[in-house]
């Protein structure tokens, strides 16, 4: 598990660059009988400036996390997240919450696992198959509608989220 989170970290490093300590806490499963059998791992991040983000809160009766690649997965999905918005932040951006754009993928490489959106208003946005949610990537193809959740690459503007429309994107 040692080999996962410093993958997990690296990953994290390597997506904001700006990281300046982290600190994962793995907390094994107790016997108690409400909470008993579930991994707990919490996630520390220093950022320059003093800034933190913290992925601590572990829900206390969701039976995924007795499983513990997923509560590993789910804490770094948490403090990527954390990440993403202290960014935003520190941009000056705010979020906005009049539901997710839309939009048509343009471009589609399923071989080399990525693709372009075109929104409304014209702009381009890429986005990479594991931003794809409920395993849908196979299913995409041009002209797909989507709605999507957008952020700061570093190359530009990207997808951090990819949901296909209509019967597609349910699962």
């Amino acid at each position: 598990m040692r080999d996962v989170i410093a993958a997990r970290i690296a990953a994290l490093e390597e997506r904001f660059g700006r990281i300046t300590a982290c600190r994962v806490i793995l907390k094994a499963p107790s016997g108690h009988h409400r909470t008993g059998g579930l991994y707990e791992v919490n996630i520390h991040l220093a950022l320059p400036n003093g800034r933190e983000v913290n992925a601590g809160r572990t829900p206390k009766e969701d039976e995924r996390h007795s499983d513990l690649p997923f509560a590993i997965n789910d804490a770094f999905h948490r403090a990527r997240r954390g990440l993403q918005d202290r960014a935003r932040r520190m941009q000056g951006q705010t979020k906005t919450h009049n539901g997710a754009p839309l939009g048509t993928v343009s471009q589609f490489e399923p071989i080399d696992g990525f693709g372009m959106l075109t929104t409304a208003d014209g702009r381009e946005i890429y986005f990479h198959r594991n931003s794809v949610l409920n395993d849908a990537f196979s299913k995409l193809k041009i002209r797909t509608r989507v709605m999507f959740a957008e952020e700061i690459g570093d190359k530009g503007p990207q997808a951090s989220t990819v949901k296909l429309l209509g019967k597609h994107g349910m699962r």
